[in-house]
């Protein structure tokens, strides 16, 4: 119980701490984890994520003229490996596809994108009883890296000013991350929160995008089939936030930055030697480039193999 109660301090005081991000959850990058596939050693796998912003939009969020659709899919090789029973190793190769279409510019870019790595150290876990009822829980603690393997393009800045400048292949910047997943499982039915702190870098452009502070809490249930699938539909909640943008080490951009706050429903599939979910993210809360933009809803699917 009490290593439980310092998890949960540790929860709240990271939510309270972070103040601060590319426009949330679109363009380049997002740092949703969600539930990860069940495996013992080593895993990879394939995730896609859909993606819908609108810019340009007028000084009380009203479409105008030139209001601007955006499209952000990518393809992502990921995998993890644990390594021993204390360490764990994240990594992700997106693939980015981004369209654009509005009066006044139109436009479509696809490319590799900044390539992510994550290291994990599991602080504790427990396993005991609860009632008559397992109790599990474990909490890992790391740090990440993001390499500016993605194009950036900084005419893309100079030529529309008021949009932001989220229609990029990559940040073209070395960025840091401070990472943190929770997991109590009673039985079969679980929690499952993770949170995510990005810092980062300014580029070769004297551009710095603002930090991003990514967390979801997971509620779940394992349903177990003849022994040989596992299906755990899942509901939550994921909230983004982030901070302004700079230019030239001293200027804010204003359109930048913001929250947004999203309702997450999904559900994870495993069968022996292969795992697979999908979830759908829908915006209930937002306030993003100081109401110049607007994040439709979200849909996430991936599979993966354990080896």
């Amino acid at each position: 119980m009490k290593k439980l109660i310092i998890a949960s301090l540790l929860i709240l005081i990271t939510v309270h701490a972070a103040k601060a991000c590319d426009i949330c959850g679109c363009g380049v990058g997002s740092y949703y984890l969600g539930i990860l596939p069940e495996y013992n050693k080593r895993f990879i796998g394939l995730r896609y994520q859909y993606k819908t912003l609108s810019t340009h939009l007028g000084p009380l969020g009203e479409r105008t003229p030139l209001t601007t659709a955006e499209t952000y899919q990518s393809a992502e090789l990921w995998g993890g490996w644990n390594i021993g029973s204390r360490f764990r190793i994240l990594a992700f190769v997106p693939y980015n596809f981004n369209k654009r279409t509005g009066q006044d510019a139109s436009g479509t870019k696809q490319g590799l994108g900044d390539i992510a790595l994550m290291g994990y150290y599991k602080l504790f876990d427990h396993n005991g009883t609860l009632g008559e009822r397992l109790l599990i829980q474990s909490l890992w603690i790391g740090a990440g890296v993001k390499a500016p393997a993605g194009k950036y393009e900084p005419s893309e800045r100079l030529a529309i000013q008021e949009s932001p400048n989220n229609f990029q292949l990559g940040t073209a910047s070395t960025d840091f991350s401070i990472n943190a997943a929770y997991d109590i499982r009673w039985n079969d039915l679980g929690l499952n929160a993770n949170l995510n702190y990005k810092i980062n870098t300014a580029n070769k452009y004297d551009y710095r995008y603002g930090n991003k502070f990514t967390s979801n809490v997971l509620l779940y249930h394992k349903f177990r089939i003849a022994d040989k699938v596992t299906v755990a539909p899942n509901i939550g909640i994921l909230y983004e936030t982030a901070g302004k943008d700079v230019e030239s080490k001293k200027y804010d951009v204003a359109v930048s930055g913001g929250y947004s706050l999203s309702a997450v429903a999904g559900a994870e599939v495993a069968l022996k030697g292969l795992s697979f979910g999908a979830n759908y993210q829908n915006i209930r809360s937002q306030n993003l480039a100081d109401g110049r933009a607007k994040a439709g809803n979200r849909l996430m699917v991936h599979m993966s193999l354990p080896f």
